[in-house]
């Protein structure tokens, strides 16, 4: 009489290991890109709040009296190099020209908003201003302010606590 001794997996358990690990990246694949979404958020509000530092001191020194872009941010190395190409983790920050009034007195508005809005690929959910008043600004949208007065309108660009 001899016994045949059997090794190894049956298909049936292969499928049911398989069919777990599944069920486990499902649950955990959206946690994961939620957490992703929420620590570049986090980045573009630094990165406000960089911005708005930067503005000041080249408000003081080099600009003698008037802001700069992020290049010229930049250029007297006030940001670092990837703030300043106007990318970082995820979001679009943008502080052009067209931002900047001379004045008297002379005001800025900076802009931080997602890279990509797909609906799975997203990089954020909130977009984000800040002006020469320091205050940084956000809300759920897609889209930057329009100009100065939208950048500092509490009622279109709520005030974050």
């Amino acid at each position: 009489m001899s016994l045949k001794h059997q090794q190894g997996f049956s298909l049936i358990e292969l499928l049911i290991v398989v069919a777990i690990i599944g069920i486990i990246s499902s649950l955990a694949i959206p946690n994961l890109m939620a957490s992703r979404r929420a620590a570049n958020e986090g980045s573009a509000l630094s990165a406000m709040r960089s911005i708005h530092s930067a503005q000041t001191t080249y408000l003081n020194t080099a600009g003698a009296g008037e802001y700069g872009n992020l290049g010229d941010l930049g250029t007297e190395r006030l940001v670092d190099e990837t703030l300043g190409s106007g990318t970082k983790a995820g979001y679009t920050i943008s502080c052009p020209d067209g931002n900047l009034t001379a004045g008297p007195p002379a005001t800025f508005f900076a802009t931080a908003i997602p890279e990509d809005t797909g609906l799975v690929t997203r990089t954020g959910n909130r977009s984000f201003t800040i002006s020469e008043d320091g205050i940084v600004r956000g809300k759920v949208t897609d889209t930057a302010a329009a100009n100065h007065t939208d950048a500092i309108d509490a009622t279109i660009w709520p005030p974050l606590n």
